[in-house]
């Protein structure tokens, strides 16, 4: 796009396209948006609608932000280009009276552990600076710099767990399981077996220790040495029960040093799995897990240490820092040699920390600590963390794109979150939603729905303009969902009875003390509770866990032992329950989380569901394949032979640019496909590989039809509203709702044995309204079929339609914990007490 350039008028206005406060979008062609035109308001909260792949976020994401971030970036320096990730550039003619724009999406924790609440929000630098600064010393001793309250950094880390508060170490119980035993019985477990192991018993008697007699007959101080000693002597050995071997140089290790250099310099995993069974880990006796040196955690302020203001609740830690934030600057006082507290600066520190926190109260946040780690916050959460960020910096004239900022909030969260949103646009910013959430489209200034369909029957903006707009727009999806009397979910005519119970008793876990909950079986149940209430906690965690570990022990059918449920060490905490009943009617257990289907852009849809196995068997089987000698692995590309040699089989290659930022491109050789030209002569039905890959699900549904196998996952995927997702489309690519669709796909088609408890975590994040809807019978048709489905969820519509509702809380994290109420829709919604009552309530048929 050229501009002429002429002599400026007497009089510099700005063009109209500009003038007139809107962003002009014009030949918009991401993704399925087919040549979009359409005309976006400035300085208002606009909502971008429609069902889940019709186009909004590529409209919203990849055309509107990425060209902005585009522009952005041209005007940075090229080394310092290279510095900034970036990302792709949109595939639109034009785009007009476009300000500057900061993009916040969905996305999980990072997974360092190191990563908290409050170096996230940058609140721990502050905190750290008030301690370095105005924190009370002990008497003689030295100012620390504010690097000394990390535990991030060699100066503030703890030495013993350097900074992560954990401590991993090997105790006599870790070490020797049955001390009736003798060292030459094997007393010592944490030792290597076979010839290591004799060879370290033979050590042991040229070193005089005697290995007949049991273990807990030896004295203390020769139990201790074998055990933890550090020291290696190397004596001669002459194996005792071969007389024919010659000497040799043994050397000692005691039983913590194997372990030790098992786990830091093994490069087997087995030997490392094995070695960590022998290791006890729990907070750092020296630095009481909070990673930090004894100099720091010497250090107060308000009568705390640094770790216990991070370790508080935000709503309490703003009360303990509003004394000193409220003292007038006028009368601060002079910092004494060993307190600061009540100076200028630590009146300035608190003040801004306070306003800070403050933000993050007013969002529903006051519930998580500074020292909470990121890997558990949920995506509502962090967007919440960043949105809180972005207020406080102050931008003017700026586009803000969220994605989805009501994922994952109870409705009573969502209020203040909507106050924030009209707290930036007041700024003078605009504020683009892409948004599933009608209460929140409704208090939009503008919206623009996508559609009307997903994938190739989307793609085409229905209607830009005021909400109440879209009542005349009959093509619309959104429309029948945006007014309340027709907003009401589909829901079974009568609800259904539980077949029997399964009771937890004293449960405590994170903020669930002492909890007694029983859960129905044969139904569906919907656990409700504002954000941090413990719902994720209880069904995810105490629940998903007990039941499995009930498994286990108590039955031999290993094939019935959950099929996605991993732990991370992300939640691992102290769980304690002191009884379970009812575990005789369950058989097996499924946890459908929202965790990656896999983290590399080589595990994608198609190989994840299992249905390319299919497909390449397919390929494999046709007349040309079977001349040339090509078996179903010639069409794998992610094994040597039918892929691409110059890729690998990724499909792209990466670029790398001399004082220019690296960039992906598609594969020179292979142009994207990802095969090579051999393989990729080889068709089916006229169709490449390459060419089924490309393929939506809906597409691929009809072409593949005839190969049962892969029609099943197919129409199973569809049945989930994931009929827009190209076969090919790359883990990476997928939202953390889209994959626990795909995992609920993948059991859905299995062939399901006895009684199965299905747990989900907010199966409806990512959600159109009509898309709940498919879900929702899914879910049904696995009740119907004599199986429990546990969910936790926000959306009121989905809970309106469930057999039995538990809610938590009252409030989140050391308020919340409790069950508030239980029993049908109709009983939850009339209860006094519960949170989620009213706007359960408005869902349910009046009268």
């Amino acid at each position: 796009m050229s501009t002429l350039v002429q002599d400026p008028p007497t009089s510099v206005s700005p063009p109209l396209e500009e003038a007139d406060g809107f962003v002009r979008v014009r030949g918009a062609r991401e993704n399925n948006l087919a040549d979009v035109n359409v005309d976006v308001p400035r300085g208002c909260i606009v909502a971008f609608t429609g069902v889940s792949g019709s186009g909004k976020s590529s409209l919203a994401f990849g055309t509107i932000f990425a060209e902005a971030q585009r522009r952005f970036l041209e005007s940075v320096a090229p080394y310092a280009r290279r510095l900034i990730a970036q990302g792709h550039n949109p595939h639109v003619d034009s785009i007009t009276g476009l300000p500057p724009a900061v993009a916040l999406q969905q996305r999980r924790g990072a997974p360092s552990t190191r990563s908290t609440v409050g170096t996230l929000t940058t609140l721990s630098n502050s905190m750290r600076m008030l301690f370095s600064r105005a924190g009370s010393y002990p008497a003689g001793a030295s100012r620390l710099e504010s690097d000394s309250f990390s535990p991030n950094t060699a100066t503030g880390a703890c030495p013993r767990c350097h900074g992560l508060g954990i401590a991993h170490s090997v105790t006599e119980s870790s070490a020797v399981h049955d001390p009736s035993l003798t060292i030459r019985e094997g007393a010592i477990t944490a030792w290597p077996g076979a010839w290591q192991g004799k060879n370290l018993r033979d050590v042991v008697v040229q070193l005089g220790y005697d290995i007949d007699v049991p273990w807990r007959e030896m004295s203390r101080a020769d139990r201790d040495w074998l055990l933890f000693t550090e020291e290696q002597p190397v004596v001669e050995v002459t194996p005792q029960r071969d007389r024919v071997a010659k000497p040799y140089k043994g050397r000692f290790w005691s039983a913590k040093s194997h372990i030790m250099h098992a786990l830091a310099d093994s490069k087997s995993e087995a030997s490392r799995a094995r070695a960590a069974r022998f290791v006890e880990s729990g907070p750092c006796d020296l630095c009481g897990g909070s990673g930090l040196t004894r100099a720091a955690l010497a250090v107060t302020f308000a009568g705390r240490t640094i770790a216990g203001l991070n370790a508080m609740p935000l709503s309490e830690l703003a009360e303990s820092l509003r004394p000193t934030a409220q003292l007038s600057t006028a009368t601060a006082a002079v910092a004494s040699a060993s307190s600061g507290e009540t100076t200028e600066v630590a009146v300035t520190i608190s003040a801004d920390l306070l306003a800070r926190i403050e933000v993050l109260l007013g969002l529903g946040l006051g519930y998580l600590s500074l020292d909470r780690k990121t890997p558990t916050l949920s995506p509502g959460e962090m967007q919440r963390l960043r949105i809180a960020t972005q207020l406080r910096s102050g931008l003017f004239g700026v586009i803000y794109v969220l994605d989805e900022p009501s994922a994952g909030l109870h409705p009573a969260d969502a209020e203040p979150l909507l106050d924030v949103l009209e707290q930036l646009k007041a700024s003078g910013n605009s504020v683009f939603v892409v948004e599933h959430n009608m209460d929140i489209v409704r208090r939009a200034d503008w919206l623009v729905d996508v559609g009307p369909g997903a994938g190739t029957k989307g793609g085409a903006v229905l209607y830009s303009g005021a909400v109440d707009g879209l009542a005349s727009i009959e093509r619309s999806v959104t429309r029948r969902f945006l007014y309340p009397a027709s907003s009401e979910t589909a829901r079974p005519t009568e609800r259904r009875s539980a077949t029997t119970w399964l009771g937890l008793r004293g449960v405590s876990r994170h903020n669930l003390v002492d909890l007694d909950v029983d859960v129905p079986l044969g139904v569906l149940t919907v656990v409700t509770g504002v954000s941090g209430s413990g719902k994720s906690t209880l069904v995810s965690g105490v629940l998903g866990d007990a039941v499995r570990e009930g498994l286990r022990a108590g039955r031999h059918h290993n094939d019935l032992v959950p099929t996605d449920t991993p732990v991370d060490d992300e939640d691992v905490a102290p769980t304690t329950i002191d009884q379970v009943a009812g575990l005789d009617a369950v058989d097996r257990i499924v946890r459908v989380d929202q965790r990656p289907i896999g983290r590399t852009p080589r595990s994608n849809l198609a190989t994840y569901t299992g249905l390319f196995d299919a497909v390449r068997s397919a390929f494999a089987s046709t007349p040309d394949a079977v001349a040339r000698g090509y078996d179903a692995g010639r069409f794998s590309f992610n094994v040597a032979g039918g892929r691409c040699g110059t890729c690998l089989g990724e499909g792209f290659v990466a670029v790398e640019l001399l004082f220019l930022p690296g960039s992906y491109a598609a594969c020179p050789e292979c142009g994207g496909k990802r095969y090579n030209a051999e393989t990729l002569e080889i068709t089916y039905r006229d169709r490449t590989i390459a060419d089924v890959l490309a393929m939506t699900v809906d597409e691929a549904a009809g072409f593949l039809s005839d190969i049962p196998t892969a029609a099943r996952g197919l129409n199973t995927l569809r049945d989930v509203g994931l009929g827009y997702l190209r076969l090919g489309q790359p883990a990476t690519e997928l939202s953390g709702g889209e994959a626990q669709r795909i995992k609920l796909a993948t059991e859905l088609q299995r062939a399901r044995r006895g009684h199965t408890l299905y747990l989900l975590d907010e199966p409806t994040t990512g959600l159109h309204p009509a898309d709940v809807e498919l879900l929702l019978t899914q879910l049904n048709t696995l009740v119907d079929g004599g199986n429990t489905v546990v969910l936790v969820e926000h959306d009121m519509g989905v809970a309106a339609s469930a057999d039995w509702v538990i809610d938590m809380g009252p409030s989140g994290g050391s308020a919340g914990g409790r069950v508030i109420v239980s029993g049908t829709p109709e009983t939850v919604a009339a209860h006094r007490d519960s949170r989620t009552a009213p706007y359960l309530a408005e869902r349910l048929p009046k009268g």
